[in-house]
């Protein structure tokens, strides 16, 4: 079993946990770890000095004395190790480089063409992360070393915008990613960068960085990125949970409309990814008559309170909300979340909540928070970051 399998209870105490506990400023010593944990100092002490052999930790001087020997403050180092994360979209990527708390060093916004395939846009992302950290993305082979000590770079985490298999870093049947279907990420990468890498569906990763950032206390949350398209990632027991393939929290192909119902990408009909997705919205505006190229433009029409494009996002609102009331009746999450470029839209959310209202159980709404994910754009790379802290953990 490994570190993100394990059961919640299972964990108090681990080595992430304590990791977690420093990074957030709960624990400064390693009494604090055992007061936190419950464990043994023995047993603090040696799973500190593994993290610490593993530059995950580090002792920053002599704390202040409560009647005894002064005990050594523990810190996360921020000014060396560092990982990479990209989440990557049908039509931009966020690139981040930060540090083992998982706090954002450097980020930036890149406009990629999906349809250009894996090899040219994921080459094209490494070599931004080798920048962002210091290294010469002309060099080659290891370009993740350049102006950083060796090792800093600790691994690189990607989101993709498509169904993984995350055992296995492979894409499989995505709808929107011509030519991406079957590609091992983690493998092409692998053969680019000299550190872990670690491939995961990006509304699985939102949801990891949202819950990280905003939720850490709650053991079960959804969280629905809604924006060219939809989809869902779920916390169960604290942990992200990703089902026996990879695949649960896809809600994107839940059929919500009866035939006759507008297609779907998958080749089913009616699907939800169909009818409330971004794209759904653009392609229902220009059959309406309305001049509108993208996304924004249709968020633009919403806030100016055009008539056609306000009732289209009621409707792509209820939508949601009638597939998430069949999720908040089974699974009984404490929160539900929306985020993505969708999650702005307030006809959308209105509705999404009202809906949920109506068809929920009064037990399974009565201390349901339903609000937006307020990580902002870093909300994915965040996530992508602690992938990547959690596997350098569980390796040490």
């Amino acid at each position: 079993m490994t570190i993100d399998d394990a059961p919640r209870d299972a964990l108090r105490g681990g080595p992430r946990e304590l990791l977690r506990w420093v990074a957030t400023g709960a624990a400064v010593s390693r009494a604090d770890l055992s007061r936190l944990s419950g464990l043994s100092p023995s047993t603090v002490s040696q799973r500190v000095e593994a993290l610490i052999s593993q530059g995950l930790l580090e002792e920053a001087g002599a704390g202040r004395s409560r009647g005894g020997r002064r005990p050594r403050q523990l810190a996360v180092p921020t000014g060396g190790a560092v990982v990479g994360a990209i989440d990557l979209g049908a039509h931009h990527a966020r690139v981040g480089a930060l540090d083992l708390s998982g706090r954002v060093v450097q980020a930036r916004t890149l406009p990629v063409r999906i349809e250009d395939g894996p090899e040219a846009v994921l080459g094209a992302l490494l070599a931004e992360v080798a920048t962002l950290v210091g290294g010469d993305p002309a060099a080659g082979g290891g370009v993740v070393t350049g102006g950083l000590a060796p090792g800093a770079l600790r691994g690189v985490g990607i989101g993709i915008p498509g169904p993984v298999q995350h055992s296995t870093g492979r894409i499989v049947s995505p709808s929107r990613m011509p030519g991406w279907n079957g590609f091992d990420v983690a493998a092409f990468c692998a053969g680019r960068v000299d550190v872990p890498v670690v491939v995961d569906n990006d509304a699985n990763l939102m949801a990891l960085g949202a819950h990280r950032t905003a939720h850490s206390e709650l053991d079960h949350a959804v969280y629905i990125k809604a924006g060219t398209g939809i989809g869902s990632g779920v916390i169960s027991s604290g942990r992200l949970h990703r089902g026996a393939q990879g695949s649960a929290g896809d809600i994107s192909h839940c059929r919500v409309v009866a035939d006759p119902a507008p297609p779907c990408t998958c080749g089913n009909a009616g699907c939800l990814e169909a009818v409330a997705s971004g794209a759904a919205l653009v392609t229902a505006l220009r059959e309406q008559g309305v001049p509108v190229s993208d996304l924004t433009g249709v968020i633009r029409l919403i806030d100016d309170g055009d008539r056609q494009a306000t009732a289209l996002a009621r409707q792509a609102g209820r939508a949601v909300g009638e597939i998430l009331a069949v999720v908040v009746n089974f699974f009984n999450p404490q929160v539900v979340a929306i985020g993505g470029r969708l999650a702005d839209c307030e006809p959308l959310l209105a509705s999404m909540r009202a809906t949920l209202y109506e068809r929920c159980l009064p037990l399974a709404t009565q201390t349901l928070l339903i609000e937006r994910v307020a990580a902002g754009q870093d909300v994915g790379i965040t996530g992508a970051a602690h992938l990547v802290i959690d596997h350098v953990v569980a390796a040490a």
